[in-house]
């Protein structure tokens, strides 16, 4: 378990998503209609944000 200890102090060091990126997030989410945000994570901080949106034809 020593370990886990380890690499649970590592991450609370980290910032995960600074505010600025989780009100992009939002930003996102509500200018989509159809569609994803995807969030990649690397050592547990998100690196990058990814759109893909839909066009629905009726």
């Amino acid at each position: 378990m020593e370990g886990t200890n380890n690499v649970s102090r590592l991450y609370k060091k980290k910032n995960p998503v600074s505010q600025a990126n989780l009100e992009k997030i939002v930003q996102l989410l509500s200018e989509i209609k159809y569609g994803s945000v995807t969030l990649v994570v690397q050592d547990g901080v998100l690196i990058q944000i990814e759109t893909n949106e839909k066009i629905r034809l009726k």
